[in-house]
């Protein structure tokens, strides 16, 4: 779902109409009308969050890779994401990085409900409804992804349903060095 224009196709087109136009004005016109994007793009994706819904590819994947280039690190966790086959395939095919491991938080519905609806921040899709519904759509779309990593050894699945504490613990130990450095001899993928 992108959007039928680029932004410099309609600075060509003004600044064309427009052949005594200042260098400062334009760069004025470039930051606003980039300003106005921005806030079309953020409240698409907040409105489809609320709604429980997967935001397009397309979106994720250019803030995706703007993250990780402006990180400048070869390594990094990425949160929630692919939520989908679609995500995934395209992901992997734009950016051509295959994650080394897949790091899967095994949750029952009834205990992430608990933790939602207490987490207390406030957060538009922390209802009841948008829950169940960010549920369902993980079960038919997020859970093929899943099993794909999975048979491909790449799947790290932690019982979620333990103490927070303990759950911490088991991620830690996941990304200790001593960890990959078992891993690495025992020649696993990570």
């Amino acid at each position: 779902m992108g959007m039928p224009f680029k932004l410099s196709d309609i600075v060509n087109v003004w600044v064309a109409e427009r052949p005594s136009l200042s260098l400062s004005l334009l760069r004025f016109f470039v930051i606003v009308l980039n300003e106005v994007v921005q806030w079309f793009c953020r409240t698409m994706i907040q409105n489809m969050i609320k709604e429980g819904k997967i935001v397009p590819s397309e979106v994720t994947i250019k803030l995706l890779q703007k993250a990780i280039q402006e990180n400048g690190n070869d390594k990094f966790l990425i949160d929630g994401f692919p939520r989908n086959e679609e995500n995934r395939a395209a992901f992997e095919k734009v950016t051509e990085i295959e994650p080394k491991f897949v790091l899967f938080f095994d949750c029952p519905e009834e205990e992430m409900e608990k933790r939602l609806l207490g987490r207390n921040q406030g957060r538009e899709d922390d209802n009841i409804e948008t829950i169940r519904k960010r549920f369902k759509v993980f079960l038919e779309s997020s859970l093929p992804v899943i099993h794909y990593y999975e048979a491909k050894g790449k799947v790290r699945k932690i019982n979620a349903a333990k103490p927070i504490e303990a759950v911490f613990e088991e991620v830690k130990a996941i990304f200790s060095p001593e960890a990959e450095k078992v891993k690495l001899n025992s020649c696993a993928i990570l």
